[in-house]
């Protein structure tokens, strides 16, 4: 099973490929789209959209996990990371690949096992999950990794729970 994260930002968009092959999970590739602040909103939007469309066309995942939006007490911030979601199910839906959405307690639970793990926590074993040399970076690029392990257990859950005898 293939599965991409997506961390939603309209400066950073941090994302994950991840495999799994039985038990065992490993990092295909990770990284940031980056848009710069003299772009406008819909020249940001337009590029995270693109990058997403090749990375979707580049690995086609089984799979999409997409964080999803918390209440954020600065609303500005929360505008352009409700956009940059709207690009990115759009690019999902364009493709036609599977969304899952999670809140961050699920991710914290599914990489961690516990909802209100700090971020330290989070990166930590969302590193040694993916046996990962160093931490990923920036902190957008390692939540995007632990969506992505969690869209692998949901998916696996899911599986498990449709199993007729």
């Amino acid at each position: 099973m293939l599965a991409i994260g997506i961390d939603p930002g309209t400066a950073i968009c941090g994302y994950g490929v991840v495999e799994a092959v039985g038990s065992r999970l490993r990092a295909i590739t990770y990284g940031a789209i980056r848009t710069s602040p003299v772009l406008s909103a819909a020249e940001r939007l337009q590029i995270i959209y693109q990058e997403l469309d090749v990375l979707f066309k580049e690995y086609q995942p089984d799979t999409v996990g997409v964080e999803q939006l918390f209440f954020n007490k600065n609303v500005t911030t929360a505008m352009a990371v409700g956009q940059a979601r709207g690009v990115i199910l759009l690019a999902i839906a364009q493709n036609n690949l599977s969304l899952a959405e999670f809140t961050p307690l699920q991710v914290k639970q599914s990489v961690v096992g516990y909802g209100k793990a700090t971020k330290e926590q989070v990166i930590y074993m969302t590193q040694r999950l993916l046996s990962l040399v160093d931490k990923p970076k920036p902190d957008d690029v390692a939540d995007a990794l632990a969506i992505a392990i969690c869209s692998i257990h949901s998916s696996r859950s899911s599986k498990m729970w449709s199993v007729k005898p």
